[in-house]
């Protein structure tokens, strides 16, 4: 299993954020099947503020070009990216074209 650690912002703006938590209640069907389709086993998204964290373990082999690229021949996988980017923007760290950051492990705790 891999880990990665992504990072996102919210627009600031309380009632798109409270529609955004909401629609994370329960996300569509397709998406779910689709995540686990191509080898996302586990994945959480936490808030602070604006800034959205993801934790995403994946499977050994997991690409994530090959899933960007599985996502964009889904028509289900593009309404949702397209609904989801009403609320978010990108930090102001992340390179034109992208949408979630990686994020760079600085410390992890000794056995």
């Amino acid at each position: 299993m891999n880990r990665q650690c992504l990072a996102l912002d919210l627009k600031d703006d309380p009632v798109l954020m409270a529609e955004y938590e909401r629609l994370h209640q329960q996300i569509w069907p397709q998406i779910s099947a689709h995540l686990r389709q191509h080898g996302v086993l586990d994945m959480q998204i936490w808030r602070l503020g604006t800034r959205l964290f993801m934790v995403m373990d994946t499977a050994p082999g997991f690409s994530t070009e090959a899933f960007a690229r599985a996502g964009a021949s889904e028509p289900k996988v593009q309404e949702w990216e397209a609904l989801m980017w009403r609320f978010q923007q990108p930090t102001p760290w992340t390179k034109p074209g992208e949408k979630w950051a990686p994020m760079k492990r600085i410390f992890s705790l000794p056995p």
